[in-house]
């Protein structure tokens, strides 16, 4: 085993040895060429194990330490098989020990789809950019149109509401220190009320949930290769988008956003997805839920900093604050919203954002 990888636990870490050790010669693996690949905002782990030549085994392979009870792999078993039932390309599991928590699976490479952005982006070549990003539309509507969504968790008003708490609870009170008054949390339970009601007025549909480019791979396949699916619902038909278009990592001009948008739109219906007549109308929608689950990931990120000891995603805190203002402000019923947001995210955080 190599040092680089580190094992708090010593019982876990003889189980994840043994079960290694059962599936070395099925699939010819490097034991020795075991190193940290990555890890996420949850309590998995990624490792990279190398293949023998041959036809038991070449190339590399991923390995996911996921330990229960904090994770349950069944999930991500379930999900995984449902996408490729959908004809989407995401990680096939190899070999697994759902007790302990641990999967093998086909290595999908190197190559996010953020990485590929990023680096188009700073080249000027939008038409990289663009076919990416169609190619991600395009991969939503198969998996919307084809997935049955029917055994998936509902995305109802109850989770809905868990997720806007993390909001005041994490990103209000413990990370700006601030004590909102009797009218400000009034203000807040009623952007919550149309928040949430806009989300249940969707179609619902299987939602990935972090449809976004640092969880979509480009492959030598087809794109995108799709992960970090296992938090999977059925909820609604705007989420997904949403997540695509205003991303954590990357931020998009609204033309662009727009432009994908419609593309979205117009495909999404010609394939049988119930979606309203009005283009307007559907945006708003797209809008009020990226809003949700901006506000969630302010909240979320402030816990994986104050919580977690995960203080890096702190950082793009702006670029939530700056999404959550820019559609409060936009739409009547949201802007009480908007003046809420705004003492809490600093004059240096909005100067030069519009």
């Amino acid at each position: 085993m190599l040092p680089t990888v580190a094992w708090p636990d010593p019982a876990r870490r003889a189980a994840f040895d043994a079960w290694l050790a059962s599936i070395e010669s099925a699939h010819a693996l490097k034991i020795e060429s075991l190193r940290a690949a990555s890890s996420d905002a949850s309590f998995r782990r990624y490792f990279r194990i190398d293949g023998g030549d041959g036809p038991k085994g070449s190339g590399s392979f991923i390995v996911m330490d996921a330990p229960p009870p904090l994770e349950d792999v069944g999930r991500f078993i379930r999900v995984a098989a449902m996408l490729h039932a959908a004809g989407l390309n995401a990680p096939t599991v190899l070999a697994q020990d759902v007790p302990h928590g641990f999967l093998l699976l086909t290595d999908m490479g190197n190559l996010l789809y953020l990485g590929a952005l990023q680096e188009a982006g700073a080249r000027g070549d939008l038409k990289r950019c663009d076919t990416l990003m169609r190619d991600a539309v395009r991969a939503l509507i198969q998996w919307q149109t084809r997935a049955d969504a029917s055994a998936l968790p509902p995305y109802d008003d109850a989770l809905l509401r868990r997720e806007l708490q993390l909001f005041p609870e994490w990103c209000v009170a413990r990370e700006c220190g601030v004590s909102w008054s009797t009218d400000e949390q009034h203000t807040w339970q009623q952007a919550c009320d149309a928040l949430v009601a806009s989300a249940l007025a969707q179609p619902a549909v299987a939602v990935h949930r972090d449809y976004m480019p640092r969880n979509l791979m480009v492959t030598a396949e087809h794109n995108p290769g799709i992960l970090d699916f296992q938090d999977a619902v059925r909820g609604p038909i705007g989420y997904d988008l949403a997540s695509l278009l205003r991303d954590a990592f990357i931020s998009w001009d609204e033309e662009f956003e727009i432009d994908l948008a419609v593309r979205y739109w117009e495909a999404a219906r010609k394939a049988g997805l119930e979606l309203p007549d009005d283009f307007g109308e559907f945006w708003r929608q797209v809008e009020w839920m990226g809003l949700q689950r901006h506000l969630k990931v302010l909240g979320l990120f402030c816990r994986l900093k104050h919580r977690d000891n995960k203080p890096s995603y702190s950082e793009d805190l702006p670029r939530f604050f700056n999404y959550a203002h820019k559609v409060a402000a936009r739409y009547n019923a949201l802007r009480p919203l908007s003046r809420l947001l705004e003492p809490l995210m600093g004059a240096t955080r909005l100067e030069g954002f519009y």
